[in-house]
């Protein structure tokens, strides 16, 4: 992992940043430095997660033309682990251990639902460090994928409950890559559970727009999710 402190101001509050890649590569830049640039600028410490890929999670592979799923969900694992290490090196990094919070985008979207959902361990305990809890106490999702499966049901593997903590959810309807069913199916979930969610659904915007349209209506994401960090305490 990338730890990125913040600059100016401090507010005690850490992110960790999840980039996507459809679990067959992580874009660093695009959808983790890059948006650690942004989260630092606002006071918060921020943490891009270079996940296992390939084979870190279900992904699509064009040479067997098949979704290919791992018998260890190594992505999530990584996830967790990541979550765990910046807690407890919360005195250290100068953030509160109640004030971490995660954000991905694409297939970074779904392990912000996995770690958001999935409580317990995925891994055997490796040191003291893996006692501390792994749940993220706010969680991003950006155009997530995963979720909402070929066949339109909702991912088996997600038991989504109240145990979630509030989410911030955001995607195009002319997402072609992962379609709007994701966001929709997840924010139904999370609500049907009794979880504080926010939505926003944006015409246009394709996949990946990261922070690449900000003339457009969708490059208001960040101040959207600026908005609900301080309605939620967190900024």
């Amino acid at each position: 992992m990338t730890i990125m402190p913040a600059k100016g101001r401090k507010t005690g509050t850490a992110v960790i940043v999840f980039p996507g890649g459809g679990f067959r590569k992580v874009f660093i830049g695009l959808e983790g430095t890059e948006i650690c640039d942004w989260l630092t600028r606002k006071g918060v410490t921020c943490i891009v997660s270079k996940y296992r890929a390939p084979g870190g999670n279900d992904f699509w592979d064009d040479t067997l033309n098949r979704r290919i799923t791992p018998h260890i969900p190594r992505a999530l694992q990584d996830a967790q682990r990541t979550i765990r290490l910046v807690r407890s090196k919360a005195g250290e990094l100068g953030i509160d251990p109640h004030r971490i919070g995660v954000l991905g985008m694409s297939a970074g979207g779904y392990l912000v639902a996995q770690t958001s959902n999935i409580l317990t361990p995925t891994y055997r305990p490796i040191d003291a460090i893996d006692k501390i809890s792994s749940r993220p106490d706010f969680a991003v999702a950006l155009y997530p994928g995963h979720i909402c499966r070929d066949d339109g049901s909702f991912d088996r593997s997600l038991p989504v409950t109240k145990a979630a903590p509030p989410t911030f959810i955001a995607q195009a309807w002319d997402d072609a890559t992962d379609p709007i069913c994701n966001s929709l199916m997840y924010a139904a979930a999370l609500d049907k559970a009794g979880v504080s969610t926010e939505v926003h659904l944006f015409a246009k915007g394709g996949h990946a727009f990261a922070l690449r349209h900000k003339d457009e209506p969708v490059g208001q994401w960040p101040q959207l999710v600026e908005l609900w960090l301080k309605q939620i305490g967190m900024l």
